[in-house]
């Protein structure tokens, strides 16, 4: 991954999530911030949903690019929407260690491999 778009993404999560940061918060804690329906696992889509909600904010035109003026600083590289998803994608498959399509609270709660 291109280290720019690694480092926009990194912002992006820690603007949608900032109880990210927070070491204090148990897993089942971090969990319940994921989980959307309340079934005690995350899915695919409630991971992709959370990840990305940084960048659906900051994309104020809503085309599915921030673009230098939608950028932290107003300069940088175009970052698309798809691409973002496509990584967060990639890194809930390495979370989910046991391969069942859900992450527990202690999948959620270690680093991707």
């Amino acid at each position: 991954m291109r280290r720019a778009a690694f480092a926009a993404m990194a912002m992006l999560a820690a603007s949608a999530a900032p109880g990210i940061a927070v070491a204090q918060a148990t897993p089942a804690e971090y969990l319940r911030q994921f989980d959307t329906n309340g079934d005690g696992k995350v899915s695919r889509d409630e991971y992709l949903t959370y990840m990305t909600a940084g960048f659906r904010h900051m994309d104020t035109n809503g085309d599915g690019v921030l673009d230098a003026s939608e950028l932290p600083g107003q300069h940088g590289k175009p970052l698309r929407l798809d691409e973002v998803r496509r990584n967060y994608e990639t890194q809930f498959h390495r979370l989910d260690r046991n391969h069942d399509g859900y992450l527990s609270a202690k999948e959620l709660a270690q680093p991707p491999q």
